[in-house]
């Protein structure tokens, strides 16, 4: 008869205190060449200056940091950007305002230019010029300021800066009306936007 050998005794868990942990912990551990150290604050900080400068420096291990390509000078930026409704109500009233200002413009630089016409003796001409070339009696008494005289001059431009302000007013008004009506149907109008260097 053959004996039967006695099954081997189960490995019993290591005591935190004991030898085998830390032999198991230690074995565990990847070797110290391997582990990746990061430089303090100071190092890194004077590497990204060197490299900044386009000089070398060394880090703590005595490497040389890595110098950074000069950047290239980066253009303005830009938007684009769709307009895709504009407000008739606003728009009436800046063309009102805009319509206004050209009617009072239009009938000082009237008003100016006929004074200057008068100063510079251009209807007395005109009146001598009619005389000599119908040299009739009923011309002795012809002038011309009676037709385009500053008076009724300046008085028809005003009549016309009004007739002006309200038919400005009316279409840049519809006009906004028609720009909502097809940018809801293509978008509206692209623009691109860059700002300054």
């Amino acid at each position: 008869m053959t004996e039967r050998s006695a099954p081997p005794p189960p490995p019993q868990a290591p005591t935190p205190g004991s030898s085998d942990t830390r032999t198991a912990t230690s074995q565990d551990r990847a070797p110290d060449d391997a582990t990746a150290v990061r430089p303090g604050f100071a190092e890194r900080l004077q590497a990204k200056l060197a490299a900044g400068l386009g000089s070398t420096s060394n880090d703590s291990d005595g490497s040389p940091a890595a110098v950074s390509a000069p950047r290239k000078p980066r253009g303005p930026r830009r938007a684009r950007l769709r307009l895709t409704r504009v407000d008739p109500w606003s728009v009436m009233k800046t063309s009102f305002l805009l319509s206004i200002a050209f009617g009072i413009v239009t009938v000082v630089a009237v008003a100016m230019i006929w004074n200057v016409l008068d100063s510079a003796g251009v209807f007395d001409s005109v009146n001598q010029t009619v005389r000599d070339v119908v040299d009739d009696q009923s011309t002795a008494t012809f002038d011309v300021r009676d037709y385009v005289g500053t008076d009724r001059v300046v008085g028809f431009t005003m009549l016309v800066a009004a007739v002006d302000v309200v038919l400005l007013t009316a279409i840049a008004t519809l006009g906004a009306f028609l720009y909502n009506m097809s940018a809801a149907l293509l978008g509206g109008v692209e623009v691109t936007l860059a700002e300054d260097n």
